[in-house]
């Protein structure tokens, strides 16, 4: 891998090629929008919020974050679409609630915004949509399960009823090893006569097997719509690939303006590493003399030639922060906010003053990070005051994550998620850094009480190849996470990150 800012692993290897991911971590169900020389990504963000963060590039393989789109609390974000209609930017976002799901609009006249009030457009039981607009003239949300729905002009609201059977997706052999059926991730586009739907079927986790891309394309937006006999034009197929589990995809056009250079940008999990999610790939595509789309990239295992004409530019963005800025930064995010919880934060003298939530880590809505790379080191610096505890944690979910933690008078242990009373430890603790090594899924955690200069290493080191989707659900990934529990305040100063070599 290329390694560019802190010694993140990125995807421009330097020489005219590039080697996936070309967003590392945790950045499933790509949506991708083409907008004169620029493209526009973003990504499920699930209970993390400020969500939807939305990614920019000129050249396809190096993005980096310029806004997050989503604001307020409204559910466990999934699947989204980002789409541009007549000089107005959408994100049509579908939301898992208490009451099941559901699909919100917002829209922005800027990309970088300010972006709206989410919209519910009150589509009970989809995800997933897929924004088109027919050669009728009108808009059409595409969802799950071979369904659709009319919006109307503003694309602020439907105009008519849920439409069952809009599309049939298409049927892989019975004896393969899949999840499970599941149709999703409609995503359309227009070219020359025909529109084109790519969708996935298979299942997004379980076996390396699943998830897979199909194309099916029709004349009209109504249909009937013919299924590519390459089906599907993309899959795993073996246990030894380096990408399990790829599908979900977006097709668009590549910045040459070669009407044959087309691109897909899909997610998969890399192999052996399901605990950094499911990560966006882009793979180079083909249009067939009888007007089907080929994949060309194989199993990804190998550097690929880079989109031509595209204009490089930074590729990610660095996780590190001493919080001089006075404001959050887009490499952070709460896990399962509440609708005020930016009013627990505030920020004084290069720190982060975090006020304690809950009891333990599990129910504290911890700020998390996004981290792409197989082996990477964090260190910060805690003040601890009151009578909380809080830490530095590897967080995917209330069950599931590691960490340790100081009050004032004691260090406690988190593993198997859950803390480990039998461990705590005496100590008298105001001030303390932490260091947390994370090699290839082994974690070491260390201490220091006199500023850094000599370091205690804990007695447990930590196996967390298991905290991940296929263990939990919830589709996310293992965050570094800062947390502040109880009735008491943590300070963070000069929180650093660092990819390690692997």
């Amino acid at each position: 891998f290329g390694h560019g800012l802190e010694g993140q692993r990125k995807a421009d290897l330097g020489n005219g090629t590039y080697l996936n991911p070309i967003v590392a971590g945790d950045h499933a169900d790509p949506t991708v929008l083409k907008d004169g020389a620029d493209y526009y990504m973003t990504f499920s963000s699930f209970q993390s919020y400020p969500g939807a963060v939305i990614w920019h590039s000129q050249d396809l393989v190096n993005w980096t974050p310029i806004t997050a789109a989503l604001t307020r609390p409204i559910g466990t974000v999934w699947a989204m679409d980002l789409v541009k209609h007549q000089g107005r930017f959408f994100i049509y976002i579908p939301v898992l609630q208490d009451a099941g799901t559901g699909i919100y609009v917002i829209h922005a006249d800027d990309i970088r915004g300010p972006w709206s009030a989410p919209i519910d457009l009150k589509i009970p039981g989809c995800i997933d949509p897929g924004h088109v607009v027919g050669e009728d003239g009108r808009r059409y949300l595409f969802v799950n399960g071979g369904r659709r729905v009319r919006l109307k002009d503003d694309g602020l609201a439907t105009d008519g009823p849920l439409e069952a059977n809009a599309w049939k997706p298409w049927q892989y052999p019975k004896d393969w090893v899949v999840e499970m059926y599941a149709p999703e991730g409609p995503k359309l586009l227009r070219r020359g006569e025909w529109f084109y739907l790519i969708s996935a079927v298979g299942g997004t986790a379980g076996p390396p097997t699943s998830h897979m891309v199909t194309v099916a394309r029709s004349r009209s937006v109504h249909g009937p719509w013919e299924d590519c006999p390459h089906n599907p034009i993309v899959r795993t197929t073996s246990i030894d690939e380096p990408w399990w589990s790829r599908g979900h995809a977006t097709v668009v056009e590549g910045p040459s303006g070669d009407p044959g250079d087309w691109w897909m940008v899909y997610h998969g999990y890399e192999n052996g590493f399901r605990t950094l999610g499911r990560q966006a790939l882009l793979e180079p595509v083909e249009w067939t003399k009888d007007g089907w789309l080929r994949a060309k990239g194989g199993t990804l295992s190998k550097p690929l030639p880079k989109p031509r004409g595209g204009k490089p530019s930074q590729a990610g963005f660095a996780l590190s922060d001493d919080f001089s800025s006075g404001k959050l930064g887009l490499q952070w995010a709460f896990h399962a906010p509440g609708p005020d919880e930016s009013k627990r934060l505030r920020f004084e003298d290069k720190a982060l003053v975090i006020r304690g939530k809950g009891k333990s880590l599990p129910d504290s809505s911890p700020l998390t990070c996004q981290a792409g790379d197989r082996s990477y080191e964090i260190t910060v610096d805690l003040e601890i005051s009151g009578e909380g505890h809080g830490g530095l944690a590897l967080f995917y979910e209330e069950r599931g994550h590691v960490g340790i933690g100081f009050s004032t008078t004691q260090m406690l242990t988190y593993g198997y998620g859950q803390e480990h009373a039998w461990m705590r430890q005496d100590m008298a603790t105001r001030r303390v850094h932490i260091r947390l090594t994370n090699r290839e899924n082994v974690v070491t955690w260390r201490y220091s009480h006199d500023g850094g200069k000599t370091w205690q290493q804990h007695s447990w080191q930590m196996e967390v190849s298991g905290l991940h989707h296929n263990v939990f659900g919830g589709f996310v990934s293992l965050r570094p996470a800062l947390f502040s529990a109880g009735a008491g305040e943590v300070r963070a100063r000069n929180f650093v990150y660092q990819g390690l070599t692997t």
